[in-house]
């Protein structure tokens, strides 16, 4: 007889590629009960020396040497978009289990490559970081399929973001690479529908915008999407930062990255070519002077703002979901009601969700939610809409798969 799984024990993470999104997750990790973090690997001597001081791992200087480490079990992949694949690649042949950051990758034939690994080396495979792990859109997709808004009719989702200010790196300014917000934030938006909507989308028609002279890539996108069913939806980002989402709701503000006076200089330096991106970038990671570190306490939770998934409207046949401030607000025939969300400040808004589904996955087997065929699912959306946008037209997707349990 199998004995039961341990269920106290930790998954032994390491985490390759030590940018910014890894600055926003090592926090997470480090005080997270579900998984121990034990070495990284980058090619930047400066971010492994600061990661030694402050978390004592073990640390490489590229994917193969920490896969061969064998107190490693699970590796967080977070290297440039044109890395994913192969990176995955890697770590299943030596069994380790992933989470791969979105875009899961950056052609369907790569993410096809990423599902066969895993299934051929038996290793978990889990597409992480978009805003569908969070809890308030948990929290609608609860509700909607409680039936007591009655059924999905319409969904709609805007972002007014400054992420065309944000310090870029060579790879992210190069939509080959998967630079432009199509590739590196429609996966916010497009997740999120698809786990309201039921996952099968049939069809997207879009548009693509990209006219700031400061940036050669494409920082607008807008689509309608359908579903299998008939449910339409609508998305948007706008990255160009004039305008910040937050500004929608009463308790909001408008600096997110920068107050409006840095977006004005930040642009102003972009448009002239003063503007030093490697320092600024570098300035993002692990002990840089403007690193954002993810909330690590349980402390008092953070009102949600628009950010860069943005103002997420469902509506039902007997009312509308919208968020609020600390959950859900309900628009019913009964009125206005405000659902709270139940968590510390690191479960609202922080990355614990993810470590929390590898947990699951690892320690008690059970199926990966955020799968392989669900990851490349998000990326056909997302590739749809670039090439709608470039051929005017609708473009039928074929490799949608459920939404799960």
């Amino acid at each position: 007889m199998n004995s039961p799984p341990r269920i106290d024990r930790k998954v032994r993470i390491g985490v390759v590629g030590m940018g910014v999104g890894a600055a926003e997750i090592l926090p997470a990790m480090a005080a997270s009960d579900k998984v121990e973090l034990v070495a990284v690997a980058d090619t930047n001597p400066r971010v492994l020396e600061v990661f030694r001081q402050r978390y004592g791992g073990r640390t490489y200087n590229d994917i193969e040497s920490l896969c061969a480490d064998p107190l490693v079990e699970a590796v967080w992949i977070a290297t440039p978009n044109r890395f994913h694949a192969a990176h995955t690649v890697i770590a299943a042949r030596h069994g380790k289990h992933v989470v791969v950051e979105k875009p899961m990758a950056i052609t369907m034939q790569e993410a096809e490559q990423m599902i066969e690994a895993s299934i051929r080396h038996g290793i978990k495979l889990v597409c992480g970081h978009t805003q569908s792990f969070l809890p308030h859109v948990q929290a609608m997709r609860r509700i909607i399929r409680s039936g007591e808004v009655g059924r999905l009719c319409a969904m709609h989702v805007w972002a007014y973001t400054d992420w065309l200010m944000r310090p870029r790196s060579a790879d992210e300014l190069d939509i080959e690479q998967g630079g432009g917000v199509p590739y590196r934030q429609a996966p916010h938006q497009v997740d999120t529908l698809r786990l309201l909507g039921g996952g099968l989308v049939r069809s997207v028609r879009a548009s693509v915008g990209q006219w700031f002279k400061g940036r050669p890539i494409p920082g607008y996108y807008s689509a309608f999407m359908e579903f299998e069913d008939g449910t339409p939806a609508t998305l948007m980002h706008n990255g160009h930062g004039y305008f910040i989402g937050a500004e929608l709701v009463p308790w909001g503000h408008q600096n997110h990255h920068y107050t409006p006076e840095q977006r004005i200089a930040v642009r102003r330096d972009l448009l002239a070519g003063t503007s030093d991106q490697d320092r600024a970038k570098d300035d993002l990671r692990i002990g840089g002077s403007a690193e954002r570190g993810n909330i690590t306490t349980k402390s008092k939770p953070k009102p949600w703002v628009p950010n860069d998934l943005g103002m997420l409207i469902v509506s039902c046949e007997k009312g509308d979901l919208r968020q609020s401030q600390y959950g859900i607000f309900v628009h019913d025939d009964t009125g206005t009601r405000d659902v709270p969300i139940e968590g510390n400040a690191n479960t609202i808004t922080g990355r614990s969700a993810e470590l929390d589904e590898l947990w699951r996955a690892v320690v008690l087997d059970q199926p990966v939610r955020h799968s392989g065929p669900w990851g490349m699912a998000t990326l056909e959306v997302c590739l749809a809409i670039m090439q709608s946008a470039r051929e005017r037209r609708e473009i039928r997707l074929s490799h949608q798969v459920v939404a799960p349990e």
